[in-house]
């Protein structure tokens, strides 16, 4: 760890479904400008950008840039699959650590397609061949889009080892839909029951088409910098990022024939591991979550590898209510992905923005109350995922 690194300003878009966003480029200006505003500078003390997202042309990144500005900046293109933002959020934090700027913009967006994810290209071999694999000898395919026979393996394989219920999944999504109420940039504003969310279409294993985020589009920006410039520039408290950590698919991932493990199990265990050992914090110092919840299944078993509980132990956890408002953790109060949405390119810094919103007291009616110490987990498989800690 270097030097003292902090966040000072974030913005972030409406979220919208494919065909009724504005174009990358705008969506991508008006997170910036928000992040500006909210550090109160001036574009022109942001050093470096570190620009991500997932579907795009080359240099995608520098256009949308340019919208704040033609300072002549290095300006980084990111692409980590649904970690992106969250990678793009690490290479600012370690260019401030480092002492090579003093602040940097990291920006993410995407302007997704209608539809479940597929692959774009296929004359080349395609990054997830291995865990396609593990996926095909553990439970062969079937017509269900893949990511939700990944994910809904993973959930199938929690209720063989530990007995949880289709129920404890649904609840979740209830959960998350329930806290979306209170996020005017969420993408759906109605509530769910237990029933509507386990009648809905099938997918794989007990997940359902409600236990499963949309594909959106939006943007997400922070302004990341030294804690000198903060004391002379910030307008805000700003809000420390004591513990990052990412991690990459490991031999579990693929040797085990696990589901749970091809999907990141142990890749978010050991990132939040680091970030522990890092910050001097545990567990049980966090008062509110930001959790990459694609689908229900993922959320349930990143309780266990974050360390909120033992393996086995997340759907008692969830029947205590000690992921939402009047429990230990409030997890996902922004609603998370499955009801906020998943802009890929800009979840990570989405999910920045929230941490920072509850840490400053800036929450609204979703606050949490004495909200101190914040974590934040973003997933992409294929694979990275990224753990961070922030404190004020």
């Amino acid at each position: 760890m270097g030097r003292k690194v902090c966040v000072i300003g974030n913005g972030m878009t409406q979220f919208a479904k494919p065909g009724s966003s504005p174009d990358y480029h705008m969506m991508a200006k008006a997170a910036g400008q928000q992040a500006l505003e909210d550090a109160g500078i001036p574009y022109d003390l942001v050093e470096q950008a570190v620009v991500g997202y997932v579907y795009g042309e080359s240099t995608s990144g520098e256009r949308a840039m340019y919208e704040l500005g033609l300072t002549g900046i290095p300006i980084y293109n990111v692409n980590n699959n649904c970690s992106t933002g969250s990678t793009a959020l690490m290479l600012a934090k370690q260019l401030v650590e480092g002492g090579i700027a003093e602040c940097v913009m990291a920006m993410g967006f995407e302007k997704m397609e209608k539809g479940a994810l597929g692959a774009k290209y296929t004359d080349r071999l395609n990054p997830m061949d291995k865990h396609m694999g593990v996926m095909f000898k553990a439970q062969k395919f079937t017509n269900a889009p893949p990511t939700a026979q990944l994910f809904g393996g993973a959930g199938r394989e929690h209720q063989e080892k530990y007995g949880t219920s289709n129920e404890a999944f649904a609840k979740i999504a209830v959960k998350n839909r329930q806290h979306a109420l209170n996020n005017p940039r969420s993408i759906f504003h109605d509530p769910l029951t237990v029933e509507e969310v386990l009648e809905s279409p099938h997918y794989y294993g007990p997940i359902t088409r409600l236990q499963c985020c949309p594909p959106t589009c939006g943007a997400g920006a922070a302004i990341v910098c030294s804690e000198e410039f903060a004391k002379k520039h910030a307008k805000n408290t700003p809000v420390y990022i004591v513990g990052q950590s990412m991690v990459t698919d490991m031999p579990s991932s693929f040797n085990e024939a696990s589901m749970i493990k091809v999907v990141g199990y142990d890749m978010t265990k050991e990132a939040a591991r680091q970030v522990y050992e890092q910050s001097g914090l545990g567990p049980q110092d966090v008062d509110v979550i930001e959790l990459h919840d694609c689908f229900t299944a993922n959320e349930l078993i990143t309780y266990e590898a974050l360390g909120l509980c033992e393996p086995g132990g997340a759907e008692q956890l969830i029947d205590e209510g000690n992921v939402t408002y009047g429990g230990q953790w409030v997890v996902n109060p922004s609603g998370g992905l499955l009801s906020k949405g998943h802009p890929l390119g800009a979840t990570g810094l989405a999910q920045c923005a929230e941490m920072c919103w509850q840490l400053r007291g800036q929450a609204d009616k979703r606050q949490v109350e004495g909200a101190k110490v914040g974590l934040q987990h973003n997933l992409g498989l294929g694979g990275a995922c990224v753990v961070t800690l922030y404190s004020v």
